[in-house]
């Protein structure tokens, strides 16, 4: 007895696919689903063995595919019979077992009693093949609450680091980016929303291009949300994909959101907001843990290590004290005294309190290399640049590989 879902939403086929289901012993149409989360949650009490779904249902895409297969549900996708080889295509790239024409149901019924071909079996002498690792170097700048300044960070090494080469800059905050207002970038299309529909669809490698903007010959900026409200339109892998695209292009810096929480949407189905935050972290060559030098934020920041160490594991951090000042009282050795014992860092780097540069970088909406090139903060973010690129700048293929695997696992704590 094979068990059904289905997920047709009022489409002229659900008629005709019901009736073909229903005139068949061995099959039972458990539930028609409201929706592909309404399936997913269906799927999750183990009860069916098959998902029939429209093809264009929303969110029905390869993290609903993987969800189903979780949960033994094999996934078959109906189609327009007018464009049958693309629907094969793009249900291929998500993961469906089978594509049926919506113009000719015949073949749902053997494609829903049909078992699941088994995943081929590698020769056993052939070692698996290391992925090649993307170019260039992936630096995640991430902060605990209270506005530390990591966009001012992330754009700050970002425009310098494009004096030297190409670089992209990717805006992944799920709790509102800011980097396309620091920078005076005027574009009503997301690049992370242009690029998670990309990568759902498979053509984000050969894509990449329409989701930058360019600001120069060096620096590329992806746009973040334009409504935080947004950030489930991001599917899970989107970020991860997102980088892997763009370290094809040479360095990456990416801005990431405050928080590390676990959280579940859709019913647990699917990671919630976070995990744009924890997926840039987990495949991020280095992480530049961004604090504020008075106390409140100095005692956020030695908190915020040791739970980016115990949320994302052991990734390099590189300290990043920022808005230092004389008014405070304590000197850059009583900072780094404070702040001993909580780890072991990389580097520990202060930017100084550069109100005035800032300021007029922002107000301007250009970078800070172009407004004030000689300011104090230009000459500590091109210090901080400087033991960024110093570092080991080619990450090996089996340290990718490492990172690729704990990426899978950054919401199991």
């Amino acid at each position: 007895m094979v068990v059904v879902l289905i997920v047709a939403a009022g489409a002229p086929w659900e008629s005709a696919a019901l009736a073909a289901l229903d005139g068949r012993s061995d099959v039972v149409v458990l539930k028609r689903c409201v929706d592909v989360d309404d399936l997913l949650a269906t799927a999750s009490s183990g009860q069916a063995d098959v998902a029939v779904v429209g093809l264009d249902a929303p969110g029905f895409d390869s993290p609903a595919v993987d969800h189903l297969r979780r949960h033994a549900v094999r996934a078959v996708a109906v189609g327009p019979g007018s464009a049958l080889a693309a629907a094969r295509v793009r249900g291929a790239s998500i993961g469906a077992s089978a594509v049926v024409a919506d113009d000719d149901l015949d073949g749902l019924v053997d494609a829903v009693r049909r078992p699941a071909p088994a995943p081929p079996r590698p020769p056993v002498e052939a070692a698996p093949a290391a992925a090649e690792p993307s170019s260039g170097r992936m630096v995640a700048v991430w902060g605990p609450s209270g506005a530390p300044g990591r966009t001012t960070v992330a754009t700050g090494l970002a425009a310098v680091l494009a004096t030297r080469g190409p670089v992209t800059l990717v805006d992944a905050d799920p709790y509102g980016g800011s980097v396309a207002q620091v920078l005076g970038i005027l574009d009503e299309v997301s690049g992370l929303l242009a690029a998670s529909r990309l990568a759902t669809a498979g053509t984000l490698g050969d894509r990449f291009g329409s989701v930058v903007r360019t600001l120069d010959d060096r620096l590329g900026v992806v746009t973040g949300l334009p409504r935080p409200d947004r950030w489930t339109e991001v599917r899970p892998g989107t970020v991860e994909a997102l980088l892997d695209a763009a370290g094809r292009r040479g360095p990456v810096v990416v801005d990431t959101g405050f928080s590390l929480e676990e959280d579940l949407g859709d019913y647990g189905a699917r990671p919630g907001r976070n995990l744009l935050t924890t997926e840039a972290l987990a495949v991020a060559d280095e992480v530049l843990v961004v604090g504020t030098a008075d106390p409140v934020g100095l005692s956020r920041l030695v908190r915020g290590l040791v739970e980016l160490r115990e949320t994302v594991g052991p990734v390099p951090a590189r300290l990043v004290v920022n808005r230092m000042r004389p008014t405070l009282g304590w000197s850059e050795q009583d900072v780094i005294s404070m702040v001993a014992g909580f780890g072991r860092p990389v580097g520990l780097h202060f930017l100084p309190d550069d109100r005035d540069a800032v300021d007029r970088a922002l107000v301007t909406g250009r970078t800070l290399t172009e407004t004030a090139p000689e300011s104090p903060v230009v000459r500590a973010l091109t210090e901080l640049a400087d033991a960024v690129t110093s570092a080991e700048a080619t990450t090996s293929a089996a340290r990718r590989m490492l990172r690729r695997r704990r990426g899978g696992a950054v919401l199991r704590r």
